[in-house]
């Protein structure tokens, strides 16, 4: 095998990982266990959260940084667990360091095990803010989590996006290097002069 083929084969197999969508589930691994997006409600009970701004960014989903502030916004959780779905469980997003209530929820059961809050408005401004996540058994302590959250930072590029930029860079150059001869005896000369 020549080292054509080689580097061929070689950026096909890394552009099927890229391209994978395992690997980027859940912020690049499968599973939960790397799941930023959720909250430890007990040891070992989790409830996830998703949040989505979609007059302003239609097709996303985000987690510790919503982009906008002042804009629709619906903040969606999810618990699996089934005896979480025989408790009430009460919701409240707040400005830190303030602690200045913007969002509030009274306990209430959510048998479906999800819970869409909605913010006509979103956040008042641009800042952080803590989600508080209550729940309230009918015997028993209540049970306090909590998760904070940025907004109004503006849309950012994210890692996958620099990495697909970088495959995508790669890819073309490496059209150029077997399309373009004198490209392609530049390229051979240098490699020729890094060996030696």
């Amino acid at each position: 095998m020549n080292k054509v083929q080689l580097l061929t084969k070689g950026l096909l197999g890394l552009s099927a990982l890229l391209f994978s969508a395992t690997l980027w589930a859940h912020g690049g691994a499968a599973g939960t266990d790397t799941d930023q997006c959720k909250f430890e409600l007990e040891p070992s009970h989790w409830i996830h959260y998703t949040a989505y701004q979609p007059k302003s960014y239609p097709a996303e989903e985000f987690c510790g940084s919503l982009p906008g502030a002042a804009t629709p916004t619906q903040l969606v959780f999810d618990y699996q667990d089934m005896r979480y779905r025989n408790m009430s469980i009460e919701f409240e997003v707040t400005k830190e360091p303030e602690g200045q209530r913007v969002f509030f929820m009274p306990a209430q059961k959510h048998k479906s095990g999800t819970v869409n809050l909605d913010l006509p408005n979103g956040v008042p401004a641009p800042g952080k803010y803590l989600i508080h996540i209550t729940l309230v058994p009918d015997q028993g302590d209540r049970l306090d989590a909590h998760m904070s959250f940025t907004a109004g930072a503006g849309e950012k590029t994210s890692t996958t996006s620099y990495l697909l930029y970088l495959l995508f860079g790669f890819a073309g150059l490496y059209m150029l290097y077997l399309s373009n001869a004198s490209f392609k005896n530049k390229i051979d000369g240098l490699l020729r002069k890094a060996k030696s």
